[in-house]
């Protein structure tokens, strides 16, 4: 590892904390320190922005989630945030977190997302949802994966607000993938958003926690998700080796330690994940863990987008670049080969068609290292 790279690591790596002490001077936007049950797991909890709402600091994705009873135990335990979206599984995930949280769902923070671009089909997509859920109001509805200001139209903010006049959400939020830079800056300024689900992880570049340190100052309610880095899957020819043990841990440390994230939402899909996840709650980040995590983002450096934008427009075929890493990192990193195959299939048919392979020499530089080409070339011949 040359010397600015490894600048650059050490820095990212150690921001969270000199952000959490930056903020010291006012009142911390969390509850009282970590408690533990008579029996059972230690929990941390934080206050969600303005919101008011006290969430545990690992919360639960339930994006790739097929056995319910694992997030029924999740609830048993003491995990207080659960989130869910309209498209996830076509529909079917946010049945089966509805099934899982029955009869619990006076005592969690419930969550779930619109992906739809016009206000009626979102007020559509959140009477299904409350259905599917079996619930009369969410806690938090998101308008889901938006990149730039331009994407949070007056028509989608209406939508929210008129969701809010009915009682069917209590708060109102965007998620994000790759528009941290941009669209955070927007949001943490919109008094008609709440709270602000992102793309968060030791990968990223440290203006990523410069800007959830900013939305949490104006209020906002900061919500962690791809917390994992790109998965601690791997195949091992066009992906890093699987991650070591601790690397799920530590990286869910990095996070959780930041105290401008209120909470986190790590996939989960047996009960050694949940209780691995919950570990963390009452765990420190140690040397050790950072030094996992220094040596992961080596292993993922050819392989993994962390969503900071750059290359944005600069396909000569107009490939969306950072979605479609994306949609492969579902299906190599998380090992969910047909959720990655799922949002590819989302693609214009002009995209779906670009074979990469066969392109003349690409335009696109990643500046992190990506080897965008070859790992294109890769997700179009395994999920196209």
């Amino acid at each position: 590892m040359n010397a600015s790279r490894r600048d650059f690591l050490t820095a990212g790596l150690a921001l969270p904390a000199v952000a959490s002490a930056s903020r010291s001077a006012g009142p911390e936007p969390q509850a009282p320190p970590a408690r533990q049950p008579s029996s059972g797991p230690v929990f941390q909890y934080r206050t969600l922005g303005k919101t008011g709402l006290k969430v545990t600091t690992v919360g639960f994705g339930c994006m790739i989630t097929s056995d319910g009873s694992v997030i029924t135990r999740g609830a048993d335990l003491g995990i207080t945030y659960f989130d869910t979206a309209r498209v996830y599984s076509g529909g079917n995930n946010e049945r089966m977190v509805g099934a899982a949280l029955k009869g619990k769902r006076n005592s969690i923070t419930l969550s779930s997302k619109t992906h739809s671009a016009t206000g009626k089909d979102a007020l559509n997509d959140l009477d299904t949802s409350l259905k599917e859920l079996g619930t009369d109001h969410l806690d938090i509805w998101y308008l889901h994966a938006k990149t730039k200001p331009e994407d949070i139209t007056d028509d989608l903010i209406e939508a929210q607000q008129t969701a809010k006049k009915a009682g069917k959400i209590r708060f109102a939020g965007v998620s994000t993938h790759q528009g941290h830079t941009t669209l955070i800056p927007f949001l943490a300024k919109n008094p008609n958003i709440d709270v602000i689900l992102a793309a968060y992880n030791f990968a990223m570049e440290p203006a990523v926690s410069a800007v959830l340190e900013e939305a949490a100052k104006a209020g906002k309610g900061v919500v962690g998700m791809k917390v994992m880095g790109g998965g601690m899957g791997g195949r091992g020819i066009v992906q890093p080796p699987p991650a070591k043990p601790g690397n799920r841990l530590a990286a869910l440390k990095w996070v959780t330690r930041n105290a401008n994230v209120a909470t986190t939402v790590p996939s989960m899909t047996d009960m050694d994940q949940l209780d691995e996840n919950i570990r963390a709650m009452a765990q420190s980040f140690t040397a050790e863990d950072q030094k996992l995590l220094a040596e992961r983002r080596e292993q993922i450096r050819p392989y993994y987008c962390n969503m900071c934008g750059k290359c944005e427009g600069t396909c000569r075929q107009g490939l969306p670049v950072a979605d479609v890493l994306r949609y492969g990192m579902y299906a190599d990193g998380y090992g969910q080969f047909a959720l990655g195959r799922e949002h590819f299939q989302t693609l214009s048919a002009e995209h779906a068609s670009v074979r990469c392979a066969t392109c003349p020499g690409c335009t696109v530089e990643c500046p992190h290292g990506v080897r965008v080409a070859e790992r294109l070339a890769h997700i179009q011949g395994m999920l196209a």
